[in-house]
């Protein structure tokens, strides 16, 4: 089979429909919606495109099937998200093959990502048997204190195109778990992986009706509704602070129960007292995963004065190396930028430092040709003032700038809205110790490059977000706490 025609296959095997009630349906009126190839700028296919009316279908199929799916056992909803981890495993190669078509990282990175998003499945399959209540003596001993987790009800979720399966399992997962009901909607620029995600769990017994799946190119007009509508309990975004912001007043309105991963502004800090080989290692891959766009990718880089300089050479050197070009093609590190409007902010954001004194140590332009394409770049002697150290970049590009001291280090970290991830790498762990708890983030990662794991409770806080997915605390965001007092006298 020829490389074009695995590519169709794939896409073709993938359902083009909306899923409601466990049913693949049409559209109102037909209407569909491209999914663009960020390589090429070449239409893949076509997609359902639902309306207010089709999304309101969705939660109607999910407030029908909630009463049912919460009495469903512990075990039964973790067997089916066990299933689901493990054809996540077995599918991995068409999956990330489909995943790099429609977003563009390379495939390398793509079956990272499913590996990484089939772990939420596995992660809290075991969860679902580990909902825990208490039963206790009352502080003045006349009566007892039993309380109970209970699923919140139907769920609204809303996925990012940047990680289009893992941020989907993150959600679902514990929902699934906890015996919620759900909404999906995933992003306009990346539905396919979705769409596979929800055949597969078909497939794997999941009761129709438990999840829905609307994709949609008009995101607000289509979810606002539904998230004012009272029979809607739960709702979890992953994207902008900017749309984040409007969904939490649209939230208030009915008392939701939010939880937000929202926009980061990653600082990396480097001491000289650290191992430069093994921070360089770090800082290129929390800056080029996901060719930068990803909300933990590292958005500035802030270096002691004395191996500032050296620092951005060896970085440069690395990233001046990685070899640029559609993410299906034999050693490619470097995929395309999700569309147009992502190369012209990224330039914009290079155009600003360089007007602003900065140095171009390696790239710092738009690739010529078809696709959506940035040199990976690294920019030397970055201005206090200039955007690229304000603004979430989203793309390959590192600006380096230097410090004095820990003090200074920490208050450049904290310069900012964002509090989602930092990184740190020293030697010293007395240091290390003092720099974490100072840091006004979520996360922290201490001499490495990534922070991401399914056991692990990953947010924000400020502006990056509220609430947790993944870890102990994940499900958390599916239950709510039920108090009853016992009376034994």
């Amino acid at each position: 089979m020829s490389i074009a025609t695995q590519e169709q296959t794939v896409v073709d095997n993938v359902e083009k429909h909306l899923y409601i009630g466990g049913e693949w349906i049409d559209a109102t009126e037909g209407r569909t919606l491209p999914v663009e190839d960020p390589a090429t700028g070449e239409a893949l296919c076509e997609v359902a495109d639902a309306t207010p009316d089709d999304a309101k279908r969705a939660l109607d199929a999910a407030v029908e099937m909630r009463d049912e799916w919460r009495k469903v056992t512990p075990i039964d909803r973790g067997e089916i998200l066990r299933k689901a981890f493990e054809k996540l495993t077995e599918r991995a190669d068409e999956l990330a093959l489909l995943m790099t078509l429609e977003m563009g990282k390379p495939i390398a990175e793509s079956k990272a990502e499913i590996a990484y998003a089939a772990e939420f499945f596995r992660w809290f399959s075991g969860e679902a048997t580990r909902i825990h209540g208490q039963f206790n003596m009352a502080g003045n001993g006349v009566g007892r204190v039993l309380t109970m987790k209970q699923p919140v009800g139907p769920c609204i979720l809303i996925t990012p195109w940047n990680f289009p399966m893992a941020m989907g399992t993150r959600k679902i997962g514990p929902a699934i778990a906890a015996g919620c009901t759900m909404v999906m909607k995933p992003a306009s620029q990346t539905p396919l992986s979705m769409l596979a995600l929800a055949q597969i769990l078909e497939e794997c017994g999941l009761p129709g009706g438990v999840l829905n799946v609307v994709t949609s190119s008009s995101s607000g007009k289509v979810m606002e509704p539904m998230i004012r509508d009272p029979r809607a309990r739960k709702l979890s975004f992953t994207g902008s602070t900017e749309v984040g912001r409007k969904l939490l007043e649209q939230a208030s309105e009915q008392i939701l129960k939010v939880s937000m991963e929202l926009g980061g502004n990653a600082p990396f800090l480097i001491f000289e007292d650290a191992d430069l080989d093994a921070a360089v290692t770090g800082a290129l891959l929390a800056k080029m995963r996901n060719i930068g766009e990803a909300c933990t990718s590292a958005n500035r880089f802030h270096v002691a004065e004395p191996v500032a300089e050296e620092f951005a050479k060896k970085l440069a050197d690395k990233m001046g190396d990685l070899k640029i070009g559609r993410g299906t093609e034999e050693d490619v590190k470097v995929g395309p930028l999700i569309n147009q409007d992502a190369v012209d902010k990224v330039s914009e954001l290079v155009e600003d430092a360089r007007g602003k004194g900065a140095t171009v140590v390696v790239g710092g332009h738009e690739v010529d040709g078809a696709g959506y394409f940035y040199e990976p770049t690294v920019l030397g002697d970055v201005s206090p003032d200039a955007r690229v150290l304000s603004e979430e970049i989203f793309g390959p590009v590192a600006p380096v700038t230097s410090f004095e001291s820990e003090e200074d280090a920490i208050k450049a970290a904290n310069n900012t809205e964002y509090g989602l991830v930092a990184y740190v790498f020293t030697s010293n762990l007395k240091r290390a110790i003092r720099v974490i708890e100072g840091l006004d983030t979520g996360m922290v990662g201490l001499n490495q490059g990534m922070v991401s794991n399914a056991a692990a409770p990953f947010g924000g806080v400020k502006a990056s977000g509220v609430g947790r997915e993944g870890g102990f605390e994940g499900i958390e965001e599916y239950l709510e706490t039920k108090y009853v007092a016992v009376n034994m006298d």
